[in-house]
């Protein structure tokens, strides 16, 4: 008969099976990558937070991405480098640390999608409606909106993060290099049909909302795009809206990827892959695709360098 241990505070962690060889190189690869991450995305916060030209509600409300990147990345990986030069007997993590990292996991991976979709009624207004984009989106909108995408994201995860830490659990191995509510649940010798209905319904609503909000307003974006005979209009709406639409399916595809992977056991080593992509890829991509498309923070920029050239010379 099996050996249980039954709610036991610490848990074990499985490890990334990197070869040795492997070990430094993927480790200084993902040392370097959080470390842009949090430099980029905390300069784009900043500079938005400062520079009173960029204090519109495309700005504020992508000033939501970098803030939850910081936040994403900062929780996972610091832990997954530590982890990565330990031998694999010795990668524990406590069972209150796990549900905290899986908390924050899903609450970046929802607060992704709501804040896209907000962003998207966005340019839907700005577009659709310009001449009452001022009289719609003022500074009580943005912040309704806002507050909105991480409420919802956090009511939605504290539903499925609760109804995991109430089961008991008998297993203490995680099966997974970091903790989400998946790993979480399988735990537990106890039925999780509730776990796997409501994860599955949190799964379609987010994805159904996300992917709908984006059709529906693309589609009244590009009719009216056809419609119009302006060239500013549509050379505007071309440039806000592929930037918007490439960092969406970046992060969806990446998203998908990784829940997809969670039902092939036999495809583990791709599915601890692409939890790592899912983190870095957004967070590393999105302050470049913003910062190129936007002329105010490339003018921002362009000041900072151009005083610093200046003052040597004084």
């Amino acid at each position: 008969m099996e050996n249980y241990t039954y709610n036991s505070p610490t848990l074990h962690l499985e490890s990334l099976h990197l070869s040795k060889e492997s070990v430094y190189p993927v480790f200084l690869s993902f040392l370097f990558t959080y470390l842009f991450i949090i430099v980029a995305n905390v300069s784009i916060a900043v500079l938005i937070f400062i520079d009173k030209s960029l204090h519109q509600p495309m700005y504020l409300l992508f000033c939501n991405l970098p803030l939850n990147d910081i936040l994403g990345n900062s929780i996972l990986m610091p832990r997954l480098l530590m982890d990565m030069l330990k031998p694999p007997s010795e990668l524990f993590i406590s069972y209150y640390e796990c549900v905290v990292q899986a908390f924050t996991t899903h609450m970046f991976g929802t607060t992704s999608h709501t804040v896209l979709m907000i962003m998207a009624f966005d340019r839907y207004v700005a577009i659709c409606s310009p001449l009452r984009y001022n009289m719609i989106m003022t500074n009580k909108m943005v912040i309704k909106l806002i507050v909105s995408a991480w409420g919802v994201a956090f009511v939605l995860v504290a539903i499925l993060l609760g109804l995991t830490i109430r089961l008991n659990r008998c297993r203490t191995l995680i099966t997974n290099f970091s903790c989400d509510n998946a790993s979480l649940f399988k735990l537990s010798c106890e039925s999780v049909f509730i776990n796997n209905v409501y994860g599955l319904t949190f799964t379609v609503v987010l994805f159904t909302g996300s992917i709908g909000t984006m059709v529906i307003t693309y589609t009244k974006i590009t009719v009216v795009c056809l419609t119009s005979k302006s060239k500013s209009l549509n050379s505007k709406a071309l440039k806000t809206c592929s930037t918007h639409l490439v960092v969406y399916l970046i992060m969806v595809l990446s998203g998908m990827s990784s829940i997809a992977l969670h039902r092939f056991p036999h495809f583990s080593y791709y599915r601890k892959l692409t939890s790592i992509l899912f983190h870095i890829v957004p967070g590393s991509l999105n302050p470049i695709i913003y910062g190129v498309q936007s002329k105010e923070i490339q003018h921002f920029f362009l000041k900072l360098f151009d005083s610093k050239k200046v003052l040597p010379s004084l």
